[in-house]
C-alpha cells in the first residue's frame, strides 16, 4: 500500500553558522513547487535566522542568499514556527523577528506529524 502526504514538516535546530538553513530553505521551496504544504520548526540556533538581519549573515553559493530563501518561502505560503524557550534564552520578542514568524511551541508540529506530514531534519 502506498501512502501520500500533501504536507512535509522540516525540523531545524543550526543557525546562521551553517550552511544548513540555506539547504533547509531551498529544499523547503522545492516541496512547496511539488505541491506540498511546507512547515519550518525552528529550534536552537535555527532561530537566529529570522532574528531581524541574522539571515543576511550567511550565503551559501551556489544558492540563492538565505534571506531570499526565507521571503520567497513565506510569500509562497510557508510557514514559519519559532520555539518559545529558544526564542526566549536568546532574550527575543516577537518584534525582533521577521513578519509573520509564529512563536509556537513544538504541538503545532506534533499536530501536523500525527495527521501524516512527512518530516526532515536539519
Amino acid at each position: 500500500m502506498t501512502s501520500k502526504t500533501e504536507k512535509l514538516v522540516i525540523l531545524m535546530t543550526r543557525g546562521i553558522d551553517t550552511e544548513l538553513p540555506s539547504v533547509a530553505f531551498t529544499i523547503a521551496n522545492g516541496a512547496i513547487t511539488a505541491g506540498m504544504k511546507v512547515f519550518v520548526f525552528l529550534t536552537s540556533a535555527a532561530v537566529d535566522v529570522v532574528r531581524k538581519g541574522g539571515q543576511t549573515m550567511t550565503h551559501v553559493p551556489p544558492l540563492d542568499p538565505l534571506a531570499q530563501l526565507i521571503a520567497d518561502f513565506q510569500a509562497r505560503g510557508g510557514v514559519i514556527w519559532a520555539c518559545p524557550p529558544c526564542v526566549n534564552s536568546r532574550g527575543y520578542e516577537q518584534s525582533d523577528l521577521l513578519d509573520g514568524v509564529i512563536i509556537a511551541g513544538s504541538s503545532v508540529m506534533h499536530a501536523e506529524l500525527k495527521e501524516g506530514a512527512a518530516s526532515l531534519s536539519f
